[in-house]
């Protein structure tokens, strides 16, 4: 599976290539045992289409259960930057509420915090810098933590307790994030598809084979079209290969709400 991700990762085309021509493999294969069996003058028998058929079917039932699967994974990992965002904009209109120079400094945080979120949405495939992130993230929160201490310590107002409450769905959400991004498409589920698929092309390319007609034009498009359904499920179940990636418009959108502060507007005229 390793090998399968560094290729995706590599290029995501580069994967459907070589699995186009994997699973053309496994239809010559088939096709060229069933000519051998048609030339021995061996009757082709009635089970051989009941065999393809549900082979195929059990194809697309897997093709349209994972497809689910990754559908999900990506809605997750959108899901939970919209929330992780909006914990991110509450804290900072508490902090900036408080009204001491911690708050301010807690605010002043959070936006690096915002800026730090979207470096880790954007990281590619890479261990190294996802753990140097992540290393990242943790010291921020552990500053701001500090700062939110201090102010607990000294006020015991409601105020202080939301901005704490705040601050901890910020981090929690960040987890939540951090967990839907790790959280892959099972190897055993993504093997068991590109399994069936080969198996299903050889047993196709033997009834062919058995019949004498290849349809090669027919079998290229059909090829092609399971490689791009199996090359979009790897892409929407993978968080950081491929083109359809999770965005970062609602954390750079809320950075937006933070420019020029909350400014203090005069008490309204008696």
């Amino acid at each position: 599976m390793s090998l399968v991700i560094a290729l995706a990762a590599w290029h995501i085309a580069a994967f459907g290539v070589a699995l186009f021509v994997v699973l053309m493999i496994g239809h010559e294969i088939g096709y060229v045992a069933g000519r051998r069996r048609a030339k021995r003058g061996e009757a082709p028998g009635e089970g051989v289409g009941i065999v393809v058929g549900g082979v195929l079917g059990l194809l697309a039932f897997v093709l349209a259960l994972t497809l689910s699967f990754a559908s999900t994974r990506f809605n997750e990992r959108r899901d939970a930057a919209l929330a992780e965002a909006n914990a991110i904009g509450t804290a900072w209109l508490r902090a900036q509420a408080i009204g001491e120079p911690r708050g301010v400094e807690i605010a002043k945080l959070l936006e690096d915090y915002t800026r730090l979120r979207i470096t880790f949405i954007r990281t590619p495939a890479d261990q190294a810098a996802i753990d140097e992130v992540n290393a990242q993230t943790n010291a921020l929160q552990t500053k701001i933590w500090g700062h939110l201490s201090a102010i607990v310590r000294d006020r015991k107002d409601p105020v202080a307790s939301s901005l704490m409450a705040s601050l901890n769905d910020a981090f929690d959400a960040s987890t939540a994030q951090r967990f839907a991004f790790e959280f892959r498409l099972p190897p055993q589920v993504f093997w068991l598809l590109i399994g069936l698929a080969f198996v299903g092309m050889g047993a196709l390319g033997y009834q062919l084979g058995l019949r004498g007609n290849p349809v090669r034009m027919l079998v290229l498009l059909l090829t092609f079209v399971w490689t791009v359904l199996i090359v979009d499920i790897l892409d929407l179940g993978a968080a950081r290969i491929g083109a359809v990636r999770t965005g970062t418009d609602v954390y750079e959108w809320t950075l937006h709400g933070f420019q020029g502060g909350v400014p203090i507007p005069p008490p309204p005229a008696p």
